[in-house]
């Protein structure tokens, strides 16, 4: 059974900074790709980024504020998000594909495991 808990969310201030922690357990870490996705209220849920085992791949809007990494020794990824914006506010959930295609990579869809989310609120 797979599964992939977040933590780290919180309440931080404008400016401020969060590191995300996504967990895995039940499935070959090393050989998946691993994804942040978020969704605000009213919105539709987006790509952050992604890390594959060579590469990370980032959304438009991050615009060099967050960095995705992963430790296949403790079968975790992380996203540190600075300088973060009252736009950043949404639920940030990790999710894991078996296969990495550069074209789909900001699709959901093509995601096979997802965790439950964490809250991130930033405040103005």
């Amino acid at each position: 059974q797979v599964q992939l808990v977040e933590s780290g969310g919180g309440l931080v201030q404008a400016g401020g900074s969060l590191r995300l922690s996504c967990a895995a357990s039940g499935l070959s870490f090393s050989n998946y790709v691993m994804g942040w996705f978020r969704q605000a209220p009213g919105k539709e849920r987006e790509f952050v980024a992604c890390r594959n085992g060579v590469n990370r791949y980032y959304a438009d809007f991050v615009k060099g504020r967050f960095t995705i990494s992963r430790d296949n020794a403790k079968n975790t990824v992380y996203l540190q998000m600075d300088s973060l914006e009252p736009e950043d506010t949404a639920v940030y959930s990790c999710a894991a594909r078996g296969r990495f295609a550069i074209a789909t990579m900001k699709y959901a869809a093509m995601y096979d495991y997802w965790g439950q989310g964490t809250q991130v609120t930033v405040s103005s």
